[in-house]
């Protein structure tokens, strides 16, 4: 069974690596499921905890109200990121954006106001052993760029906008490849046992108080990307998750799947391309299709093959 899905990532032009669990943890279906892997934007689930678990215990008033000035925001696709203005928003309501949108804006500036040691501590107490955030998103974008060469990512997207001869842009692209953040043994990273620990923890109502695991939940259903575990599971099954990626390279999904007969299964899949050709949209079909796969393999006989 785990050739099988090793196959999947294979056919999709990846590697990946994977781990699905039962409600209780008991049941697992595991790819290199504590191998180290770089986190990228999945890594935000752990803020939402922090800030959470921070506000429950009125270290953080979720009414303040927190300013995002324009002028040196961390670089991302969506989101505050494209703003032309100073931006003013409460403090809980930071948590939207990043859950539902990856907002990378919002991500730093929760990490500033709770900090990564605090994230750190957390990890550690929940028993993520393989759990660490290095660095908050603008200095780890910046850390790439500069490891290309660059003073800064605004400075490699300007270069990256104009022509280049085909070696040139395959160097700064190995540069950019081969940079720490790139790399799990010295990025913010995870392991998909972690992951599935962690989303267990929150789903059971563990990690924090439960309505704090409740609003983390709430939000994680809400996430906008829709096309990497929730194409697998068709209604009535539900999928609240949490993306991420980073620079093509790598594509990712944490989640968990809820059925109406009270099963329930963490999933959380890791990939990163092989083979460019294939192209992003045949990869995040593989991470659906990998947990699919392992879901019914966890799946008690009868919910796995309906009586048609």
């Amino acid at each position: 069974m785990r050739h099988d899905i090793e196959e999947i990532f294979a056919a999709a032009g990846c590697v990946g690596a994977l781990c699905v669990q039962d409600a209780e943890g008991q049941q697992e279906i595991g790819v290199a499921a504590d191998r180290p892997v770089v986190a990228a934007s999945v890594i935000k689930v752990l803020v939402a905890v922090e800030v959470e678990r921070q506000i429950a215990a009125s270290r953080l008033d979720p009414c303040q109200r927190i300013r995002l000035p324009a002028q040196g925001r961390t670089p991302g696709p969506v989101g505050f990121s494209l703003y032309a203005d100073d931006v003013e928003v409460s403090l809980r309501d930071l948590l939207v954006p990043m859950l539902t949108i990856s907002d990378n804006v919002a991500t730093d500036a929760l990490l500033a106001l709770v900090s990564i040691e605090a994230c750190n501590a957390t990890a550690a107490e929940l028993g993520l052993a393989e759990t660490v955030i290095v660095d908050r998103y603008h200095t780890m974008i910046d850390a790439i760029a500069q490891a290309a060469g660059f003073a800064s990512w605004d400075a490699l997207s300007t270069w990256a906008a104009q022509p280049h001869s085909s070696a040139s842009s395959a160097l700064v692209e190995e540069r950019v490849r081969s940079s720490a953040p790139m790399q799990a043994q010295t990025a913010t990273r995870t392991t998909p046992h972690d992951m599935c620990r962690l989303l267990r923890l929150i789903w059971s109502n563990q990690a924090a108080p439960a309505e704090a695991c409740r609003h983390i939940r709430h939000l994680m259903a809400q996430q906008l990307t829709r096309h990497r575990l929730a194409t697998a599971f068709a209604p009535p099954a539900r999928v609240a998750a949490k993306s991420g990626g980073l620079l093509g390279v790598y594509r990712h999904e944490v989640g968990v799947i809820e059925y109406p007969d009270g099963r329930w299964y963490t999933a959380a899949v890791f990939t990163r391309i092989t083979d460019a050709s294939r192209g992003g949209g045949v990869i995040d079909a593989a991470i659906g299709e990998a947990a699919a796969r392992a879901v019914t393999l966890l799946a008690p006989k009868e919910a796995a093959e309906p009586d048609l």
